[in-house]
């Protein structure tokens, strides 16, 4: 498990400075990231981001520093953070895979550039003006959730094609994660969905306590970075109650989960780099068009699959960008 001094030590120690060394906008200026989830998910995407940095000729720790910032799942803490982050005046804003981290930093400010990541239209969500020409402080990129979440219950209904009823996890406390997408989806598909919410640990044993009742023919875990840092728990859970499930990231076959479906995450760390490193060159985010996610990666566990009693259908197994075994 990647540690939180390890997240630490790659930056030369930058996130690890007290507040008030901050006061002051500083000589070399500081990028802010912010995770929704904690720095055991975190280090490969800081040091993808400091390579897009590098690809504008800003290196960390020489002429710029990256300062991290994990939620943890505690979306209320963006006030309090985008106003201090504010405060202290840093040069950038990142928040590359959170809608809330991204509403809260437009919310917090008017000039400081910001580099979002999300997963719904960045116009509807009062970001931009438009994707072609954002025309304020802020531009990124987005991942276009609703058509990956009904390409993961497409997969889903080959996987098990005699499905009926799936369970669709959510996060309440993460105001961008709503189901209406996909329980629109689904009713295309023939589906049933349910709504499961969990914010905790523990109330993810909870929720799998009540699937075991309600017995769903599969599971569908929404994107959300609380759920990352939890994907070991969840790909056990899964695999203990024998439900298959499908998640956003790559992330969690990769520790057992049974497949995913989603936006290649450390392409989009790497994007928003650049980005990050052309407005320190001088770019402005007005100027910089919201780009729109072209790479995604489908990656399926035969090994869990096995461990399901699932026989894998050829034809899925041929559309995976990776088969773990």
């Amino acid at each position: 498990m990647i540690k939180r001094r390890e997240c630490i030590g790659i930056l030369g120690g930058a996130a690890g400075w007290p507040l008030a060394a901050h006061a002051q906008q500083p000589a070399v200026p500081i990028v802010a990231l912010v995770f929704g989830g904690s720095a055991n998910d975190s280090a490969e995407r800081i040091r993808t981001f400091a390579k897009g940095l590098r690809q504008t000729g800003n290196v960390e720790g020489e002429n710029v520093k990256v300062e991290p910032q994990w939620l943890e799942g505690r979306y209320d803490r963006l006030p309090s953070l985008m106003a201090d982050l504010v405060r202290r005046r840093v040069a950038v804003i990142v928040t590359p895979a959170s809608t809330p981290a991204s509403l809260a930093a437009k919310a917090a400010t008017s000039t400081i550039p910001i580099v979002f990541g999300v997963g719904e239209d960045p116009v509807g969500l009062g970001l931009v003006a438009s994707l072609a020409r954002p025309g304020g402080n802020a531009t990124g990129f987005n991942f276009l959730m609703q058509e990956v979440g009904a390409k993961r219950l497409g997969l889903l209904r080959e996987l098990a094609p005699k499905a009926t009823r799936v369970a669709l996890l959510v996060n309440p406390s993460n105001p961008a994660s709503t189901s209406q997408e996909e329980q629109e989806a689904a009713r295309a598909l023939g589906l049933q969905v349910f709504v499961v919410n969990a914010r905790t640990s523990r109330e993810i044993d909870t929720v799998f306590a009540e699937l075991a009742r309600e017995r769903p023919d599969a599971l569908l875990v929404g994107a959300d970075a609380f759920f990352v840092s939890r994907r070991v728990q969840l790909a056990n859970l899964t695999v203990r109650d024998r439900i298959p499930a499908i998640y956003s990231q790559r992330d969690f076959p990769v520790v057992g989960g049974l497949m995913s479906y989603g936006t290649d995450i450390l392409d989009s760390y790497n994007q928003a780099g650049v980005y990050a490193g052309k407005i320190l060159k001088g770019a402005k985010p007005a100027d910089l068009p919201v780009v729109q996610s072209t790479k995604f990666e489908f990656v399926i566990n035969v090994q869990t699959a096995r461990l399901l009693g699932i026989e894998l259908p050829p034809t899925l197994l041929a559309l995976a960008d990776e088969v773990i075994d």
